[in-house]
């Protein structure tokens, strides 16, 4: 998308007690409403609504590091030599900062759409076509935001264009049922946004109805998400119009050269090296990759767990991944090695993915070099020995897809087709057909298996940017199922479907929220987290002051998180007494 740079600051509401007095005089850094009413205005207020997306970019300049999904504590941590974080081990509570930062970000998004949609109808140099497609991209974003929001702490005041600050209506209680706002939002959105788009960033109706599936799916309403998602498949296109299939090659998806292709149903687009400053690029993985190298990015904040990484292996025969105690073989690491001790990779069978996903110990990380372990990592001790490898950008792109050795503009999915399929896949195991799933399932695994899309290793391990051979950089064996789900029956077919979300989408920010909505049915959400702890404080040795050694998953409390006591605190109305009411278990 075209970036515009707004000489403007977007309003956003002030749920601040305080006088009378002050009450009459304009806020500090409010938005003069009638210089936006116009074409350009307009406009200018969507985008600021888009550039949200990136999780950075208000909030004094600052951004909140996996803000849709934080993080997935059993694919990934905070890794650096603070340790692990308190939101890894459930160490939080009503007054954790991190909490209540994301709060404020993502309702910052939300006013930024509801600017949109007030001044929209004052705006006289538009055609109505124009208008509806304007409000019809102000809904979809704000069903975003807000679904962000409802997965993550459930119970939110729903905030809409009528409730402002010259109203003084913005002290709104958090008991109402969201769901049914954020799924007007996307029938709005769906009902009106045409197919394609000129600028290839802006949401489309299948966009829109993707994420309405999506909606769809954390409210186990199987039924409506198939009839969606069938049409998706059949009949659904990117913003420029190509069909939705998946790319050949599974690690395209992650590279510039990828960017926006037939897998892409919604992307956030971002640039780097602009002139913009600031949180330009990707800020919410600016932090991921390497700690250290040639491919250095800054802090390898968001470090894979051991767990992530054993759950790749594959049966030697069958190639089909290994659902149940695939933890009790583990993949050889090199945790605790100088990179100037010797060390012989994992020699068993693996998924291909791995190493799309993951910076391992002998194996090429991208164009960047063999990865050599801990002289790239660094923080082994409080992180363990993986590096994040998919937001990282490629040495032969880096002057252009790199800024400040940090950030880069490297794809960022929120919504890919193999999303798609995998739903379907799910919705067909809970209402359909147990052979068409697999059928779904099988899709995403060909593409696995296929030898051309494999990281190689390079032709001279010492000149990487010499290229890449033709031999496969680990033993790679990807297999397909083969009437096993109509065979085992449905829970072999749940978990098995499960099982190939987390391959498929590693460190994609998608775990962390999809344990959540699978938590009752066949897992139990407490189960694999405390679990994953307690795995990965014996495998590694962690630095005994990691949070891993007191940290806890309760069940009843950490399935949404606290509503920060702050925002609480600020929603006190004149009988005393607070609007928000705080989530079970953080009392």
């Amino acid at each position: 998308m075209k970036k515009i740079y707004l000489l403007m600051v977007i309003s956003t509401m002030l749920l601040i007690s305080c006088s009378k007095s002050y009450l009459e005089i304009p806020p500090y850094g409010s938005l003069n409403e009638e210089l936006l009413k116009t074409k350009d205005g307009i406009n200018g207020m969507l985008i600021g609504a888009y550039s949200l997306l990136k999780g950075g970019g208000t909030l004094s300049g600052n951004y909140d590091n996996g803000w849709t999904s934080l993080l997935a504590p059993d694919d990934a941590r905070m890794g650096s030599e603070s340790g692990v974080s308190i939101e890894d081990a459930f160490l939080i509570d009503a007054t954790t900062g991190s909490i209540n930062a994301r709060w404020e970000f993502i309702y910052a998004a939300v006013q930024r759409c509801n600017d949109v949609i007030r001044v929209l109808p004052e705006v006289p140099d538009i055609s109505e076509t124009e208008r509806i497609q304007i409000e019809s991209e102000a809904k979809f974003l704000r069903g975003i935001y807000y679904l962000q929001l409802t997965t993550l702490w459930k119970n939110v005041p729903w905030i809409d264009e009528t409730v402002n600050y010259s109203e003084k209506n913005y002290l709104v209680e958090n008991n109402t049922d969201i769901y049914k706002y954020i799924e007007a939002d996307f029938k709005f959105a769906a009902d009106n946004l045409t197919e394609t788009k000129s600028e290839v960033g802006r949401a489309n109706k299948w966009a829109a109805k993707s994420f309405l599936a999506k909606t769809y799916m954390f409210q186990n309403k199987f039924s409506d998400a198939s009839i969606l998602l069938n049409d998706i498949i059949a009949n659904g296109v990117t913003s420029s119009g190509t069909k939705y299939k998946l790319l050949d090659f599974y690690g395209d998806n992650f590279s510039n050269a990828g960017r926006n292709k037939s897998e892409s149903v919604f992307s956030v687009q971002m640039s780097v090296n602009d002139g913009g400053g600031g949180n330009n690029g990707n800020p919410m993985d600016n932090y991921n990759g390497t700690y250290g190298g040639p491919a250095f990015t800054c802090c390898g904040w968001y470090q894979p767990t051991f767990d992530l990484v054993n759950a790749f292996q594959t049966d030697e025969v069958s190639g089909l991944p290994i659902l149940d105690n695939y933890f009790q073989t583990p993949v050889k690491h090199d945790q605790n090695i100088n990179s100037t001790e010797p060390f012989m990779p994992h020699t068993g069978t693996l998924d291909s993915r791995l190493d799309w996903s993951v910076g391992r110990r002998g194996i090429p990380y991208l164009d960047w070099g063999v990865h050599p372990g801990k002289a790239w990592v660094r923080s082994q001790f409080t992180g363990g020995p993986y590096s994040s490898i998919k937001h990282a950008a490629r040495q032969a792109s880096v002057t252009s897809d790199r800024q400040s050795g940090r950030a880069t503009n490297t794809p960022y999915n929120m919504i890919r087709y193999a999303d798609i399929l995998l739903w379907a896949a799910e919705c067909e195991v809970e209402i359909g057909s147990l052979k068409k799933a697999e059928d779904y399932v099988n899709i995403i695994r060909a593409r696995a298996s296929n030898p051309d899309g494999f990281v190689k290793k390079y032709i001279r391990d010492n000149d990487p940017t010499a290229g890449f051979s033709n031999t496969p950089a680990a033993n790679y064996k990807v297999g397909l199922y083969n009437n096993h789900f109509t065979i085992n029956g449905k829970s072999f077919a749940r978990k098995a479907v499960r099982y190939e979300r987390r391959l498929e989408l590693a460190l994609e920010h998608h775990r962390y929220l999809d344990l959540r909505r699978w938590d009752g049915n066949e897992l139990d959400i407490a189960t694999v987290h405390n679990n994953l702890m307690q795995r990965e404080r014996e495998v590694a040795n962690f630095n005994p002051a990691s949070n891993y050694s007191s940290g806890k998953f309760i069940k009843g409390t950490h399935e949404l998180f606290p509503i920060p006591q702050r925002q609480i605190d600020l929603s006190v109305r004149q009988d005393g007494n607070s609007a928000l009411k705080q989530n079970p278990g953080y009392n």
